[in-house]
């Protein structure tokens, strides 16, 4: 907990607002703007004693339940009520996710314009929303709404994009991906649904599960298997999307490197081959 921090915001977060803000009569003659000290305590349901303590950095620590009545009372956008449960030490209400289906706009804008590396926007739990040529020059077309951890568990050729001695790591982090996701959002009926589908129907993808490993998909070097161009060792940069529920993966090479000559290659050859 930053009691420094939370103090300086909750002092600053109450002088901005008049009482008419917070439908509260203006009453006597104010010495300094913004509400009295007692109004916010009085809003919030806490004693005027303990926000005193709070805005002098003396506090105890507030609990969710009290942070949520602060961030109502001082009419906090959700940008200022995820900082303050941050200086609180803790972590901020989850934002209900939107139509995983929709792709952002800023995403496709971005992805068409990566013509020369293979790129794809993907859900947080695997389902494939778009991809540009270059991917489906080195992977295959992944036609939206399919899902690479359901495939990876179901559709055992899928994996022949990878050296076999990457094979345990890559569904390990599939696996541990899920589990942080389905954390993250439990009510969320997408990752709930292939969870329980793959516990039916994968015994590896169920005993792999019991052992609760956690991992969120981040910036790694992955190895793929081309039939033309042979092996490329490219670096996976994952941009998350200001909704967080869609992921911009990209892969490049580089230069001077003979992952990149050969990403090179795969341009024309697979570019080549996508043309009627």
């Amino acid at each position: 907990m930053d009691r420094t921090g939370l103090a300086d915001f909750l002092r600053r977060r109450r002088a901005r607002l008049a009482p008419a803000d917070v439908g509260l009569a203006e009453g006597a003659r104010r010495r300094t703007p913004g509400l009295r000290r007692e109004e916010v305590a009085r809003l919030t349901g806490m004693s005027a004693d303990y926000y005193t303590r709070l805005e002098q950095s003396r506090g105890s620590c507030p609990s969710r339940q009290m942070l949520s009545a602060l961030a109502r009372a001082l009419r906090l956008s959700d940008d200022e009520r995820d900082h303050l449960f941050h200086l609180a030490g803790q972590e901020p209400p989850r934002a209900p996710q939107g139509p995983v289906g929709h792709v952002r706009p800023g995403l496709l804008l971005v992805l068409d314009r990566l013509y020369d590396a293979p790129a794809q926007v993907m859900s947080d739990w695997g389902e494939v929303l778009a991809q540009n040529a270059m991917a489906d020059a080195l992977a295959g077309e992944w036609w939206p709404g399919r899902n690479i951890i359901r495939q990876w568990f179901t559709d055992p050729p899928v994996r022949e994009l990878f050296p076999p001695e990457d094979h345990e790591r890559h569904t390990r982090l599939h696996v541990a991906q899920l589990r942080a996701v389905l954390a993250s959002r439990p009510a969320d009926p997408g990752p709930a649904g292939l969870v329980a589908e793959l516990l039916a129907g994968s015994a590896e993808f169920a005993a792999l599960w019991e052992r609760h490993e956690v991992a969120v998909r981040r910036a790694s070097v992955k190895r793929f298997v081309h039939p033309v161009v042979g092996l490329l060792e490219l670096d996976c940069e994952v941009l998350i999307g200001a909704d967080r529920g869609q992921l911009l993966i990209v892969h490049s090479a580089r230069p001077g490197t003979e992952a990149y000559e050969r990403l090179r290659l795969l341009r024309v050859v697979g570019l080549q081959s996508l043309t009627p």
